[in-house]
């Protein structure tokens, strides 16, 4: 029970913010001021003015605006704004008023730590990773997501015995059919695998009723089209994906199209009348669970990925795949045969 508490917890302290929360806010005025603002540029769509904002607001509140931090940390993530986002969660972690709050912070400063370790690629900075997520497994050693994350940063430190241990102990504590258990098998088996830019791990249902999820399509390149019934860009390359399912049938490639309708009926309708034979599923929005995964914000948007489920290409608006997929085929069709001698 205690480990359900604190994810509980975690999910409560760490959801950033999109507005000001009771209790959370500046109480300077010219801070309260400055928040407002922020909030005025990102109703403007100007991201980065409104990270300058949250950070001047929180400096007028003396550093303690938790609101502000959360933002902070949101975009500062998002816009690779690293500074601006480990300060937030240093300033929360020196504010902790409990075990809690201070295990809740120093596991969000692993997060924007990991992060930025794969944006820069320095091993320093996965092993201040390692040693935030050793405070948090010291109070709360059940702690799932922290164990996770700690052999994910190890295995980036090329620490592959200590990485796949970790990894074993979050398998035991997981369910089968939960996603990140089967990429922790997966990392167990090929620990490198954990230093690549890998494919998010997801599981849908599709429209037939059919479960797929990213690590059982291992062996296979996938090819994922976030689109809608109501993007006409997305109507306009219908064509070019339907060429490309027609092409490469039979071959080692799962197209997946993931719509982002919320209007079930006509989504169904569409690609019933327009033969779209290939697997779909529909996530309901840019705010679905796979959109926000892949960080989706405009469509068409296709991702191409490798049959060792490594990311390889992303690409907004219709565009020429065709090379690219033979080549990633033709490495599954060499993986294939030698799995199976």
């Amino acid at each position: 029970m205690r480990s359900v508490f604190i994810s509980l917890i975690l999910a409560c302290v760490l959801t950033p913010a999109f507005a000001q929360e009771k209790g959370d806010g500046p109480a300077n005025e010219k801070a309260k001021k400055a928040y407002q603002e922020a909030l005025q540029y990102l109703h403007q769509g100007q991201k980065g003015w409104a990270l300058d904002s949250f950070k001047k607001a929180d400096k007028e509140d003396g550093g303690n605006c938790l609101a502000c931090q959360k933002q902070m940390i949101k975009y500062g993530r998002e816009l690779g704004e690293w500074k601006a986002a480990e300060l937030a969660v240093e300033e929360m972690v020196s504010q902790a008023r409990d075990e809690r709050d201070a295990v809740a912070a120093h596991y969000q400063l692993a997060v924007v730590l990991f992060d930025e370790g794969l944006q820069k690629h320095k091993d320093e900075i996965f092993s201040r990773v390692h040693d935030e997520i050793t405070k948090v497994l010291a109070v709360y050693p059940t702690f799932a997501g922290a164990v996770f994350l700690d052999g994910r940063a190890l295995a980036n430190l090329r620490q592959d015995e200590a990485a796949i241990a970790r990894f074993e102990q979050y398998v035991k504590m997981k369910s089968a059919d939960d996603p990140d258990r089967q990429r922790a098998l997966l990392y167990i088996s090929r620990p490198e695998l954990a230093r690549a830019r890998m494919a998010p791990p997801f599981a849908v249902t599709t429209a037939d009723g059919t479960r797929i999820s990213m690590d059982d399509l291992q062996g296979k390149v996938v090819l994922l089209d976030f689109w809608a019934v109501w993007c006409g860009p997305c109507r306009a390359a219908l064509p070019h994906i339907q060429e490309v399912a027609r092409k490469f049938q039979g071959q080692p490639l799962v197209i997946l199209s993931v719509s982002l309708d919320a209007d079930e009926r006509k989504w169904r309708e569409f690609v019933e009348e327009n033969d779209m034979t290939w697997p779909q599923y529909r996530d309901g929005g840019f705010s679905g669970p796979i959109a926000k995964m892949f960080g989706v914000e405009a469509i068409p948007h296709t991702f191409t990925i490798d049959a060792d489920g490594v990311l390889q290409d992303e690409h907004i608006g219709d565009a020429s795949i065709e090379g690219r997929l033979k080549k990633l085929l033709a490495r599954a069709r060499d993986l294939q045969s030698t799995r199976s001698r």
